[in-house]
């Protein structure tokens, strides 16, 4: 039995669920899109999670603003299907369906609005020997100079991701062209080095990823932690102490590999483990 989805009001059946092919997030890619995690029925981060939609909607035109209340009760309808006790939500703003194809913004038609709720991976454990841990290798980076609009057109970030499936690892960290650090192809990227917690500052290269900024607060309020928002270059991150990536799904994920250097012998270190622990004790506050 497949699971109800939701789409322009209704919840249907997914075989049920159509959208027109003269849609323009079918043909542009033009729209916004978030991903929310949740454990034990509730949602990670939701209210950033909007805000980020809302900022982004904002910033190409698109007429529609996520509430709250409303999403927090479409997204229990959603997860409420599944018995397993982690389920993302997926959810999906278009500018909607015109008569023709045509590149500038079309006025007065209604948004597409979709969404549906698929089972992830449990919780990441602070357990050494229970953790998920990733490999990656490095690349420059070839996609758009919006990278902080959460576009749905994602065709950049599907090549560069691919290059890391090529290579047989898990995920592929990105540079520009002044040998910096931007993000990996589906994640934020935090370097540790000295004891100091590094993540690239945010601007357009980037996206404002969620997970990164609740592990941010998480470890400025739990304290003890040295963090800094600053360019890190791909030499640092060849000499790095611990590198992570953060994700919704993957929340604060190790790295034990990059290109062909084994990071901290090929297992998490000590700061990662304090900050999944810093994470898991505020991810539901912030």
């Amino acid at each position: 039995m497949s699971h109800k989805v939701y789409l322009n009001g209704e919840f249907l059946a997914q075989e049920e669920a159509k959208i027109s092919p003269m849609d323009r997030g079918f043909l542009f890619g033009d729209g916004i899109y978030e991903v929310v995690p949740c454990y034990d029925a509730k949602p990670v981060g939701l209210g950033l999670h909007l805000a980020r939609m809302n900022k982004g909607l904002s910033e190409i035109s698109l007429n529609y603003k996520a509430e709250l209340s409303e999403w927090a009760d479409i997204i229990q309808t959603l997860i409420g299907q599944f018995e397993s006790t982690a389920v993302s939500v997926y959810i999906h703003i278009s500018r909607g369906c015109d008569i023709k194809r045509y590149h500038a913004y079309p006025k007065d038609i209604a948004p597409t609005i979709f969404a549906y709720a698929f089972e992830i991976s449990p919780s990441q454990s602070v357990q050494i020997d229970k953790t998920k841990t990733y490999k990656v290798v490095t690349g420059e980076d070839k996609r758009w100079q919006r990278c902080h609009i959460k576009s749905t057109s994602l065709l950049g970030n599907v090549m560069h991701f691919q290059q890391g499936q090529d290579a047989g690892v898990d995920e592929i960290i990105l540079y520009n062209e002044q040998k910096m650090l931007t993000e990996a192809a589906a994640c934020n990227v935090f370097v540790v080095k000295d004891g100091i917690i590094m993540t690239p500052k945010l601007d357009n290269q980037l996206l404002p990823g969620i997970t990164r900024n609740i592990a941010l607060e998480a470890m400025h309020k739990d304290g003890g932690f040295k963090v800094s928002e600053q360019d890190i270059s791909v030499e640092t991150l060849c000499t790095a102490d611990e590198v992570w990536l953060t994700s919704s799904s993957k929340e604060i994920g190790p790295v034990v590999q990059v290109d062909d250097r084994k990071i901290n012998d090929g297992i998490p270190g000590p700061l990662w483990q304090k900050a999944q622990t810093a994470y898991n004790k505020y991810k539901f506050k912030l």
